[in-house]
């Protein structure tokens, strides 16, 4: 269980404060006017936004003594992540876990055929549009072995099509592996094709 309690984010005038539990293996969605502090709580569970007040727990451990590498958590910034000195494969090989590296290429493979991105694996990011970068990070968040999956916007730069193909592959694979997600998104779509719980932050 993921629970946070009475944690205070604070940036000059601007401060948070956030009461939440949230479920094993249960993918909650976030909405609410930009500014509410939404981005800024998942950066907080991730270890880049410092935390005033208050605490964040996972599984009954506090995460705030934890460094971001410590932490039990995969995170897919509305930027993508993704280095551009290395090829689609070798971003997505980047943190996996698997029991051998023949394991490994056959779940990236099974997932980029999902996503509609095996064509890329041998691309540099830099030949991808803003989609098919999204998907390529979003893959690679999902299939790490971290329990607490964080993603802020993930369909943001993909056509309708796409982003049901996309939300429909990250709840799967989601559910599969129990992992717990929280999801940022303006979309009331992605509430209905992905939320077990919703959240409106005024």
């Amino acid at each position: 269980m993921l629970v946070i309690q009475n944690l205070l984010l604070r940036r000059g005038s601007w401060q948070r404060r956030y009461d939440l539990q949230i479920e094993p293996s249960a993918i909650v969605t976030i909405q609410g006017r930009s500014g509410a502090g939404k981005s800024a709580l998942l950066a907080a569970i991730a270890g880049f936004e410092p935390v005033a007040a208050g605490d964040i727990q996972w599984q009954g451990q506090s995460l705030l003594p934890l460094a971001i590498e410590q932490r039990p958590v995969s995170m897919l910034f509305q930027e993508h992540n993704l280095f551009e000195h290395l090829s689609v494969a070798q971003n997505l090989k980047l943190g996996l876990n698997f029991s051998s590296p023949a394991a490994r290429q056959t779940a990236i493979q099974a997932a980029a055929e999902c996503l509609e991105i095996s064509t890329y694996l041998s691309k540099m990011p830099s030949e991808l549009s803003g989609g098919q970068r999204q998907r390529v990070a979003l893959l690679r968040t999902l299939l790490r072995p971290e329990p607490l999956i964080l993603l802020d916007e993930p369909f943001a730069e993909l056509d309708a099509y796409t982003r049901e193909l996309a939300a429909v592959w990250v709840r799967e694979t989601a559910k599969a592996a129990h992992k717990t997600v929280l999801l940022v998104t303006h979309q009331d779509e992605d509430v209905e094709r992905l939320s077990d719980q919703n959240l409106i932050f005024e």
